[in-house]
């Protein structure tokens, strides 16, 4: 999902991650990996940019099954 946020500026936000998954570590991957900035806040990882094309598969890539990934 996309949002524009404070000055127009997009972000991407990737959310709905189970109380067993380390969300921290997987928001470091994914910033790694889009060159971008980002936070993870209340189980939430905001990503700097719109990245909703990339983001399923980098989230495959990760160990995340496709079937369970929605946008």
């Amino acid at each position: 999902m996309k949002l524009k946020k404070r000055y127009g500026k997009i972000v991407t936000i990737v959310s709905g991650f189970d109380s067993g998954i380390d969300a921290k570590k997987i928001a470091k991957s994914l910033k790694n990996e889009l060159a971008c900035g980002g936070t993870y806040k209340d189980g939430i990882i905001e990503l700097q940019g719109d990245h909703s094309k990339k983001i399923k598969g980098l989230l495959v890539k990760l160990g995340f099954e496709e079937e369970s990934i929605s946008q």
